[in-house]
C-alpha cells in the first residue's frame, strides 16, 4: 500500500506510542501477555503501514521479545526452527530453478503454442498454464513473470499496445489468477504459512493432496468463470491474431530441444511433486520434500543452480514467514492468544450457527481483515492462531476452517495486497480501476463457489466445519 509521507508518519508515531502505552497502561492481565501483545501490535501496524521491510519489521519484533524478556531466546526465535520456514526456503529454491532452467517458459510456451490462435484459445490457454505452473513453480512472483514475457509477445502479434483491452484482460487475468490459484494448492509463502499455523496452532495434520482434493472444484469453476468474464469486462479489439498467425508456435520451436538444465530441474520436481501427490500414503512430510527437493537443486551435477545463482535469491521472503510464525507462537506462550481470539471472533457465535452461515460470514470477515493487513502473508500468520483456538473452543473442525480461511485470502481488491500483483501491475498494461472491477467480481463469485463447494462437496470427501 503506498501512504502519503504524512499519513506513513502518522503510521510510524502510532506504531511506536500505541506499544509504549500497552505496555505501560494498567490492564488487568498477566505482564507477559501485556507486553506481548504490545509488540505484536507494533508489528502490525508497521506491516500496515510499511516504513521498513516486512521482514525487517518481524525481525525486529523478535528481537524485542528477547531482548526486552517477554521470553526466552528460543521462543523468540521459534519460527526459525520450523519446517514451515524450511519448506519456504526450499519452495524458493524449487520456484528460482524452474525459471533459471527455462522449464518455466518452455512448458507455458509449448501449451500456449498449441492452443490455436483465437483470442478465446490463447486467453484460456493462459489460465491453463498459470494453474499448471502452480505446481512446478511455487511462487506467484516467478509465474507472472514467466507468463508476461510471453504475454508482450502476444499482445504485439495482435498489434496493440499497452492501455489495449487485449493486453489488460491478458495481463489482470495472468496475474490475478497467480494470487488464487496458490490458496487452492499448496504452493507460495501464503499457503504454507497458512498450512503450517493449522498444524501448529490447530492440532491437525495438513496433507498436500487433500488440500488440492478438496478446492479441486474451486480450481476448475475458477478457471471457467475467468475465461468467460475476461472478454467481456475487456472485449478484445480482434478476435484473431491477424498476420504471424503462428508466433506462439514459432516462439516455441525458437527455444529447441530441452537441455541438460531442464531436464534435471524436471526430474526433480516431477519427483517432488509426486511425492506431495502421494503424502498421504508416503507418510512423508511436504515440507521435507520441498526441502529435500529445493537442496538436490542446488547440488553440483545432478541440480540446476549453482552457488552464485543461490546468493542471489532474496531470501526476505524466509525470515518474513519466520517472525510471523514467531509472532503467533509468543501470543500462545504467554496468553496473548487467548484475548486476542476474543476480541477478533468471539462476536462470530451468533453468526456462525450453520454451514453455510459459517462459510459465508468467515469468508467475508476474511476478506475484509485482509484489506486492513495488506500483505497475505501477514494477513494469515496474525489471524490463524486466532482462529484455530476460536475453531477448537466453538467445535469447528479446523483443518475445514483454515482452508476457508486461507481460500478467502485470494480475494483482493487492491494492488498492495499481494506481491505478484505488485508484479504484474508494474508492467503497465492494466490500473487500480481494472484490478478494482476484477477484485470485486471475483470475490463475489469465489465466494458463491464457495458455498456450492464447502456444504456439499466437501462432506463427500470427509470434510466438515464441524
Amino acid at each position: 500500500m503506498r501512504f502519503h509521507p504524512t499519513l506513513k508518519m502518522v503510521g510510524v508515531v502510532a506504531g511506536v506510542g500505541i506499544p509504549v502505552l500497552l505496555w505501560f497502561l494498567p490492564l488487568g492481565i498477566p505482564p507477559a501477555a501485556q507486553h506481548a501483545l504490545a509488540i505484536a501490535v507494533f508489528t502490525i501496524i508497521f506491516w500496515i503501514v510499511q516504513p521498513i521491510e516486512h521482514a525487517l519489521t518481524g525481525l525486529i519484533a523478535c528481537f524485542l521479545f528477547f531482548a526486552l524478556k517477554v521470553v526466552p531466546v528460543g521462543t523468540a526465535f521459534w519460527g526459525f526452527s520450523q519446517k514451515t520456514t524450511w519448506f519456504l526456503f526450499g519452495a524458493i529454491l524449487i520456484g528460482v530453478s524452474a525459471q533459471h532452467s527455462g522449464l518455466g517458459t518452455r512448458i507455458a510456451t509449448r501449451i500456449l503454442g498449441a492452443v490455436g490462435t483465437s483470442y478465446s484459445r490463447i486467453l484460456l490457454g493462459f489460465i491453463l498454464v498459470d494453474f499448471a505452473l502452480t505446481f512446478l513453480v511455487p511462487s506467484g512472483i516467478a509465474r507472472v513473470t514467466i507468463l508476461a514475457s510471453i504475454a508482450i509477445v502476444v499482445v504485439q502479434a495482435f498489434g496493440e499496445k499497452r492501455g489495449s483491452n487485449i493486453g489488460r484482460g491478458l495481463f489482470i487475468m495472468l496475474t490475478y489468477t497467480a494470487t488464487i490459484f496458490d490458496k487452492m494448492i499448496i504452493a507460495g509463502a501464503a499457503s504454507i504459512t497458512a498450512r503450517g499455523s493449522i498444524e501448529t496452532f490447530g492440532h491437525v495434520k495438513v496433507y498436500w493432496l487433500d488440500w488440492f482434493v478438496a478446492f479441486l472444484p474451486c480450481d476448475l469453476l475458477t478457471i471457467l468463470v475467468c475465461w468467460w468474464f475476461i472478454p467481456r469486462l475487456f472485449p478484445p479489439e480482434s478476435r484473431t491474431l491477424p498476420g504471424n498467425r503462428n508466433v506462439l508456435r514459432d516462439r516455441a520451436r525458437q527455444l529447441g530441444p530441452m537441455t541438460g538444465v531442464e531436464r534435471r530441474a524436471a526430474f526433480w520436481i516431477g519427483l517432488a511433486i509426486l511425492l506431495w501427490v502421494t503424502d498421504r500414503w508416503t507418510g512423508i512430510d511436504a515440507a521435507l520434500v520441498g526441502l529435500g527437493t529445493g537442496l538436490a537443486l542446488t547440488l553440483p551435477r545432478v541440480g540446476v543452480l549453482s552457488i552464485e545463482e543461490v546468493k542471489k535469491v532474496n531470501w526476505l521472503p524466509m525470515f518474513f514467514v519466520a517472525a510471523a510464525l514467531t509472532v503467533g507462537h509468543v501470543w500462545s506462550e504467554t496468553g496473548a492468544l487467548d484475548l486476542l481470539t476474543g476480541v477478533l471472533f468471539s462476536w462470530l457465535d451468533p453468526l456462525v450457527t450453520g454451514t453455510f452461515s459459517s462459510t459465508i460470514f468467515l469468508y467475508w470477515f476474511a476478506f475484509l481483515y485482509h484489506i486492513v493487513i495488506g500483505d497475505e502473508v501477514s494477513m494469515l500468520s496474525t489471524s490463524i492462531p486466532p482462529l484455530m483456538e476460536y475453531a477448537l473452543a466453538r467445535g469447528f473442525n479446523p483443518l475445514a476452517i483454515g482452508m476457508l480461511w486461507t481460500f478467502a485470502a485470494g480475494g483482493k481488491l487492491f494492488v498492495y495486497q499481494s506481491a505478484p500483483l505488485i508484479v504484474g501491475y508494474s508492467y503497465g498494461y492494466f490500473d487500480t480501476r481494472d484490478m478494482l472491477r476484477v477484485g470485486l467480481l471475483l470475490t463475489v463469485i469465489e465466494s458463491i463457489i464457495l458455498l456450492l463447494v464447502v456444504p456439499v462437496y466437501w462432506p463427500l470427501i470427509g470434510l466438515r466445519l464441524r
